[in-house]
């Protein structure tokens, strides 16, 4: 039998809200994206491996970008989706039904598009790594 610890899966992971380079540790202290007084409520260092989550000053604007893009990819679903299912037409107010929803949708979602962006962000900078336990953490870019 192996003593080999198995590897976090990367889409797991994200979705879960894990530490990048554990893929172990929480990123947000409270895991309801809802609880808008604690949206944002972060640990500076992942509990399980040390990793420094804000990598430099002002690290998180560029979370503004993934989040757009994150909104535009959830449109564009929906919007594919509720021409597979009920369809467009120019005779109807079914393209403003879908326009609503939409807008519903991306309204109820934001708290957690704004936490699952800076997972994202925070990804690309920060990659996995097996040998957490004894190496040191990324602590710049």
């Amino acid at each position: 039998m192996s003593n080999q610890v198995s590897r976090p899966n990367f889409f797991w992971s994200i979705l879960t809200m894990k530490c990048p380079r554990c893929r172990r540790g929480n990123m947000f202290n409270n895991k309801n994206p809802w609880n808008l007084k604690k949206v944002f409520d972060m640990p500076e260092t992942c509990p399980v491996c040390a990793q420094r989550y804000e990598i430099e000053v002002g690290f998180w604007y560029g979370t503004g970008y993934v989040s757009y893009a994150l909104s535009v990819a959830l449109s564009v679903t929906t919007f594919v989706a509720w021409i597979v299912l009920i369809g467009m037409s120019a005779h109807d107010t079914r393209f403003f039904w879908w326009l609503g929803i939409n807008i519903f949708l991306l309204i109820f979602l934001q708290p957690w598009l704004m936490r699952l962006s800076r997972v994202i962000y925070l990804y690309f900078f920060v990659k996995y790594n097996p040998n957490y336990k004894t190496e040191e953490p990324v602590s710049e870019i």
